[in-house]
């Protein structure tokens, strides 16, 4: 890396000096009194988001095999994409003990129902995502290589995305679980996961009465379209930024559209910065703690990117190094 090159850094002005407040610490954090309103979890709506996610799957497999033309399969299988994102990040709620306040029902449903349906090993993702946490780009930081060294090339950019939407990606990322379960220490997490995905094929089978919807609408999106929209959505979080103690600077505002929250950020995941100042407001208040830091004058427009296609340009910006033209040998004397 080329130093503050090879950054995403906002530049200085964009980040005054203006906290504490009446409402909100120095580091961002609502003050008590206000943070007890926006650290309430709504469980009887976060359980009627979680069965509407389902009767959503479940319907859109069941309209697409009904319809039966291929267009509807292959815009079923860019869904799908989009029905990961709101799995994982549901499940990333439930492993910040948020969807329920009952700890014995958030992790059930978090296990069970979210995160072992989309392949993620619940208890493991909850202790490096608390890492990520407690001290972003630290030494401790368990997706630093994920994060690190942007912006890049265009070149360096297209590479990438073509890994993850040709399914190298999936791969690197399915083999790790069946090595896992001729490990005896892992082979109990790596089996949950497993015996979810068989309960999935199981009753897609049921469904349909197509043994192939499985691997065709649900383990292929995994492996492809949701790796695209993982990686965008996680460099749109962090990347290219630094270890700081404001969270400004580790972490990125992407200025919030309906088609993103449709299909990449959904459950208002993309008010990434809200949830890194305080990362016990529960998905559904995340917009009002924004506005907290956006009235207090912490969260500048400077700060913010206006779009994700903006974003995303300014991450692939990056000049390609000129090829070097090798030196001319000297003339052998005779």
């Amino acid at each position: 890396m080329d130093g503050m090159v090879s950054t995403m850094l906002p530049p200085p002005e964009a980040l005054p000096d203006v906290l504490p407040s009446e409402r909100l610490l120095r580091s961002g954090k609502p003050v008590p009194e206000v943070r007890t309103e926006l650290r309430r979890i709504a469980a009887w709506r976060n359980a009627l988001t979680v069965a509407g996610l389902w009767c959503g799957i479940v319907g859109l497999i069941w309209a697409t095999v009904w319809i039966g033309h291929p267009l509807a399969y292959a815009v079923t299988y860019l869904l799908m994409g989009s029905v990961f994102a709101r799995l994982a990040i549901l499940g990333h709620e439930a492993a910040h003990r948020l969807l329920f306040p009952t700890k014995r029902w958030n992790d059930l449903i978090g296990r069970w129902v979210l995160s072992y349906p989309g392949f993620v090993p619940f208890e493991a993702y909850r202790r490096v995502h608390f890492a990520h946490h407690r001290d972003e780009f630290g030494p401790d930081e368990p997706d630093l290589a994920l994060y690190a060294g942007y912006p890049i090339t265009r070149a360096s950019w297209r590479r990438k995305l073509t890994r993850d939407a040709s399914g190298q990606s999936g791969w690197k990322s399915l083999k790790p679980l069946l090595k896992a379960l001729a490990s005896k220490s892992a082979r109990p997490f790596a089996s949950r996961i497993v015996g979810a995905q068989l309960v999935v094929w199981a009753l897609s089978w049921a469904l349909t009465d197509r043994w192939w919807i499985y691997p065709l609408l649900w383990l292929g999106p995994w492996m492809t379209v949701w790796r695209v929209i993982n990686r965008l959505r996680a460099i749109a979080e962090h990347g290219g930024m630094v270890r700081s103690d404001d969270r400004r600077l580790t972490t990125h505002h992407v200025r919030q559209t309906w088609l993103a929250r449709f299909w990449m950020v959904p459950y208002n995941t993309g008010w990434h910065l809200a949830h890194h100042v305080d990362m016990g407001v529960p998905w559904r208040n995340l917009p009002r703690l924004h506005a907290e830091l956006v009235a207090a004058g912490w969260v500048t427009r400077a700060l913010e990117h206006p779009s994700y296609r903006a974003f995303w340009r300014a991450c692939s910006s990056r000049p390609e190094r000129p090829a070097t033209t090798p030196a001319t040998p000297a003339p052998v004397a005779s």
